[in-house]
Parts: C-alpha cells; structure tokens; sequence
C-alpha cells in the first residue's frame, strides 16, 4: 500500500502536577532528515527519537518538538562552559573581535540556553508520549496514501481504456493509411517500381503504427497496479515507472496524426504528468 509523506502527530501525557506535549509533522523529502530542537531532549532520548524513526519511516524530513509544563513553571540557565568554549574558538579565528559579540548574538545557538522544563518527566514517560504521537503519525501517512492510492488507480484504469480505444482501430487505422498514401504517392509518380513503391509506402506507415507503444502502455499500467497495491511499495520505483510511461505516452502522441485519437493520446501524457506531481509525496 501506498503511504504518503505528509503527515501529522501529536500526544499528550499529564502526570502528577506536568504534562508532556509531543508534536511531529512530516513532508516529502528525497531521503529522512529527522530534526529536534536540542533544548527539547536529553541527548538519550534524543538518540531514541531518531533511532526509532529510521526504523519506523523510510522517508521524508521529519520535524520532532516536544513541550514539558510544570505548575511551578519554566525555568531556564545559560550554559556557561558552552558560551566560553564558544568565545575562545571565535578568539582564534583571525579578524574577528569577540569583544563585539553580544550575548543576543548567540543566545539562539544549540546549548547555550539549558532548560530545566523537562525536568520531573521520566524518560520511560516521554518515550510513551512519542511513541503514542509517531502512532498517529504513521495512521496520518496511510490514511492520505490511501488516497493518493484511490486517485493513482482511477487514472491508471483511464489510461489502459484510453489505450484499449487506440489498440482496436490501429489495424484499422493502419490499413486506410496505407491506402489513402498510396493513392496520394501514385497520384504524383509514374513508372515506379511497383514492389519498391508498396515497400516505401509501408516503411511510412510503420512509422505511425503505435502496436509496440500501446503494448509497452498496458504493461506499465499493469506493473504500476502490482506495485502501488503491493505490502512494500516504494515512492522511487513508482517515480521510475511512471517516467517509464510518460515516454510510451509521448511517443504515442507524436506518432498519432489523427485528431480524434491524438487528443486521447494526449488526454494520457496528462495523466501521468499529474501522477508524476503525486508521486513525490509518496514515501
């Protein structure tokens, strides 16, 4: 099944007088770039977080806050090992004055400012409230690639109709070109070869017959079925293939000369490109 990489959880979990509040949203992203705000975690259950998000989630950038609040309120201290450090290596960097840095300037910077908001929270705690809010996040995923899943097999159904359509007049269609080309050629010539004429006149044809393409067609649009419906689907390999039928769709639409069925030959390419857009979020 398809699950998407757009997505949204939270959690709360109140305990005696505080409470733990934990928030992850989720977009699509070529790998999985996890992100935490450092004052958030100790460097244990940050660890956790992520090792548990590289085994739940393959894809996607992953945004992890959590919120700790006390009755006695928050409390917070600067780091002062860290703001000498600090110094000391700006020290050495040729032409720049520490004397002109301001406190303001690197207040922002990871472990400058502690915080003691999290203080109280056990750590068997704050991993239950993140790991009951990846759950709904993980349900969130599914739920909107089970839509994207609905909308992907819609069209593909339209494709292999549309290219149905095509397939059954192509012989046809074939046919009355070769005809009406070989009156318009004869019409212009005269004492030509009559073998060599029919052979020419068949070899343009050919060019336009759209057999192979529309076969090629049908096989994606099978593989994609297998794939999008299959226990591990992958964003990547549907990407692949759905390239893989745009070009078959835009071979089709250059070699269709006939109105009629350039414009469902192009009604396709559409449909793919649209897929294609979809097909970034899928994880």
């Amino acid at each position: 099944m398809i699950k998407s990489m757009t997505g949204f959880g939270s959690s709360t979990y109140s305990f005696k007088d505080a409470e733990i509040y934990c928030e992850i949203k989720t977009v699509n992203h070529r790998f999985l770039e996890i992100s935490t705000k450092p004052n958030d975690l100790n460097n244990s259950i940050d660890l956790y977080v992520r090792y548990t998000l590289t085994k739940k989630l393959k894809r996607g950038s992953i945004d992890v806050r959590f919120r700790f609040k006390t009755q006695s309120g928050n409390s917070y201290s600067v780091n002062t090992d860290s703001v000498k450090n600090l110094l000391k290596s700006i020290k050495d960097i040729p032409n720049i004055n520490s004397n002109n840095i301001n406190f303001s300037d690197i207040k922002d910077l990871p472990g400058i400012i502690k915080s003691e908001k999290g203080k109280g929270a056990e750590d068997s705690l704050i991993k239950k409230t993140f790991n009951n809010c990846l759950k709904q996040l993980i349900e969130s995923r599914e739920l909107e690639g089970l839509k994207i899943e609905k909308v992907f097999l819609s069209k593909i159904k339209k494709i292999s109709q549309n290219a149905l359509r095509i397939s059954s007049s192509n012989k046809k269609y074939t046919k009355k070109r070769f005809i009406n080309l070989k009156k318009k050629i004869s019409d212009l010539t005269n004492n030509i070869d009559s073998n060599k004429f029919e052979h020419e006149v068949a070899m343009l044809v050919l060019k336009h017959d759209v057999a192979e393409e529309i076969e090629r067609i049908k096989f994606h649009c099978s593989s994609l079925q297998k794939e999008i419906t299959s226990n591990k689907t992958s964003g990547k390999k549907i990407d692949f293939m759905l390239q893989e039928l745009f070009r078959e769709t835009s071979t089709l639409s250059v070699k269709l000369d006939e109105p009629n069925y350039k414009k469902i030959a192009l009604d396709m390419k559409l449909l793919v490109e649209e897929m294609r857009e979809q097909a970034q979020n899928i994880e």
